[in-house]
């Protein structure tokens, strides 16, 4: 009788041994099905700094962060306050250029979160931009785009490149930074909202996406 109960308690004891053993596998599997599964959806990014509607931070695999912001900037020739002065021009007045070729301004323009020049104030673009073609026009921007709003307060990134003004939409290079912006590189997209070819006046909307 007592080696019948050991027999019957050594084969529930295996079939014990082998349901746990059935079971660890399928954990195991599901496991593996899970990773497989999270590896196939794509990287969420987590945001790292915002600043109103018109900046966002996120960080990177590399220890960089990218950067996204859009903003207007109002560059105004005309009235009693001007943000932008001519500083210098041609000294032979027998050249003249549709183009204004060779002139050069002094701008410190203001930037703000929409096209509205009373909306919100998130910085301004100082610095000096000129009249380099002949044929098309085209302007060597040299500017700093310094920032007061949010956690971007005090930062700056610079542009130093090419801006083809009468093309609606243009790419711009970005060659440096300082603040949170130091080292920064990247691009910035520019798009003409408004123009008046009278006076030179426009409104530009920026889409910039910054590596820093």
């Amino acid at each position: 009788m007592f080696s019948i109960y050991i027999h019957t308690l050594n084969r529930e004891t295996k079939h014990t041994n082998h349901k746990k053993m059935s079971m660890s596998k399928q954990n195991v599997l599901v496991l593996a099905l899970l990773l497989m599964f999270a590896m196939l959806l794509p990287p969420i990014q987590s945001l790292k700094l915002k600043a109103g509607n018109w900046g966002k931070t996120f960080p990177k695999k590399n220890q960089e962060s990218e950067t996204n912001l859009q903003f207007y900037f109002h560059d105004t020739l005309s009235g009693k306050n001007p943000s932008v002065v001519k500083i210098a021009e041609p000294l032979d007045k027998t050249q003249s250029y549709v183009t204004r070729f060779g002139t050069i301004f002094m701008a410190d323009d203001p930037l703000t979160e929409t096209y509205d020049p009373k909306s919100k104030l998130v910085g301004r673009a100082q610095g000096i931009y000129a009249s380099s073609c002949q044929q098309e026009i085209g302007l060597l921007m040299s500017l700093s785009y310094v920032f007061v709003d949010g956690p971007y307060n005090g930062s700056t990134f610079t542009i130093v490149g090419k801006n083809s003004a009468a093309n609606p939409v243009r790419e711009m290079p970005i060659v440096g930074g300082t603040g949170l912006f130091r080292m920064a590189r990247g691009y910035a997209i520019a798009k003409t909202h408004w123009v008046d070819f009278t006076t030179g006046d426009a409104i530009v909307g920026y889409n910039v996406t910054l590596i820093h």
